[in-house]
């Protein structure tokens, strides 16, 4: 194991409340929304991670797009807190984290056409049936992903589930509002924190196979233009 894989692993000492408060947003009450210009201070594009775990690709992410604003959605306020030590210890500003079931949240508190990407990383497959309630991708989730969207905006998704990726590109292209694009290309990366995500960072170096998929929301006058394409396998 090298020196940087054993930082790694010990554990990240976290920052008092108080430092990490600016990071931290706190769900609406309906029917009030999110002002995106309020959160963030000014008119940047905004993109979502649900999901975000311990942080990895916010922090990759928001060092590489200083531009971009990026909202982190987690249901675990513990993965909420270790992830802000994280970016508060580097000095990320243009990060929020707010601890949310997604599928509410987008449905309750995100406006319209507001948002430049969505990304979803390694999402839990759930496969008892009596957990299938719990999943992110259902047919509801994917309709407020294509309603807060913005024409031209990206849904980018991982999983190492073969069966998960099949569901998940079947009921995406269900709805029409999306066309199937080319998903980025991973790189070979360069040190242990060059991965999309700690979940990502363990499979490669397990030699699974990862599908990443990704989408454009299409404007409605293009709805009609064409059936989407197969979705590419990585």
């Amino acid at each position: 194991m090298t020196c940087e894989s054993k930082r790694l692993m010990r554990k990240i000492k976290r920052l008092p409340l108080e430092q990490l408060e600016p990071l931290l947003l706190a769900v609406p009450e309906p029917p009030a929304r999110l002002d995106w210009a309020v959160v963030f201070g000014n008119d940047h594009p905004v993109e979502i991670e649900v999901g975000f775990g311990k942080g990895l690709f916010l922090v990759t992410a928001a060092s590489a797009q200083p531009e971009t604003n990026f909202l982190g959605v987690e249901i675990m306020r513990k993965y909420q807190l270790y992830a802000a030590t994280r970016l508060v210890k580097r000095g990320l500003t243009n990060v929020r984290l707010c601890k949310a079931d997604a599928r509410l949240l987008f449905r309750d508190a995100i406006e319209s056409e507001s948002v430049a990407a969505i990304h979803v990383y390694f999402p839990d497959p759930w496969w008892k049936k009596r957990h299938h309630k719990r999943r992110v991708f259902t047919p509801e989730f994917i309709r407020e992903c294509a309603r807060i969207l913005q024409p031209g905006g990206k849904l980018l998704v991982a999983t190492d589930v073969a069966d998960y990726h099949t569901i998940i590109c079947e009921l995406v292209e269900q709805n029409h509002s999306f066309q199937t694009i080319p998903p980025p290309e991973p790189h070979e990366p360069r040190h242990d924190m060059d991965y999309l995500t700690n979940f990502e960072r363990k499979f490669r170096q397990e030699g699974r196979t990862i599908y990443r998929m990704a989408w454009k929301r299409v404007a409605a006058s293009e709805n009609n233009s064409g059936s989407n394409a197969a979705t590419t396998r990585r």
